[in-house]
């Protein structure tokens, strides 16, 4: 299997034997149930859409609050119902974790796009401001893609991780480092292969 679905638990540290001591982000990976199989005759393409965290009150079209399609090559050995646990990885594995980042709210350009800012002292009132945005009759409009002030945050990140850890009991894999978004937001676990 290509992926799975997850829930970001929170963060910890895993120490090895050699004393060493690694940041992990702990995703417990719940079973995840594959909702639909498209095949090339069918689809176009061969892929399977599975299904993460099942409704409480679940409906005829509604049956799990995440659905997201894996790309796959072979289809043959998948069919409607299967589970799909975390045993498709291994320590050691390289992953492509996406997940939404942390919302900022409105924020100016020192802390959005790391401006420098003014001067701070000899009578300055630039101290965080963005500056020049542009010239005055010619081109006589604001650039578009001008970084300025505005609301930062709560994007889709994807990041490149190392699995350090699996749980097969517990369904949880443990990526190094910090993982885009809040704790109990989504995240897709993806294999890579280079």
């Amino acid at each position: 299997m290509s992926g799975i679905l997850g829930k970001k638990i929170g963060m910890t540290r895993l120490i090895q034997d050699d004393g060493q001591v690694i940041p992990l982000t702990v995703i417990e990976c719940q079973p995840n149930t594959v909702v639909q199989v498209k095949t090339v005759e069918k689809d176009g393409y061969p892929a399977v859409v599975l299904g993460f965290d099942a409704v409480h009150k679940p409906t005829k079209n509604r049956k799990f609050r995440f659905l997201r399609e894996f790309r796959i090559e072979n289809t043959d050995s998948l069919k409607i119902g299967d589970q799909v646990n975390v045993d498709g990885f291994a320590v050691g594995d390289r992953a492509k974790v996406t997940g939404t980042s942390k919302g900022k709210g409105f924020q100016g350009v020192v802390r959005r796009h790391h401006f420098a800012g003014g001067p701070a002292s000899h009578g300055s009132h630039m101290k965080r401001e963005p500056g020049s945005i542009g010239a005055r009759a010619r081109p006589g409009k604001v650039h578009k893609g001008k970084r300025m002030a505005g609301h930062m945050g709560l994007e889709r990140v994807t990041e490149m991780k190392e699995v350090v850890y699996v749980d097969m009991e517990k369904n949880l894999i443990g990526l190094k480092g910090a993982v885009p978004g809040g704790n109990g937001t989504l995240v897709i676990i993806k294999h890579f292969s280079a």
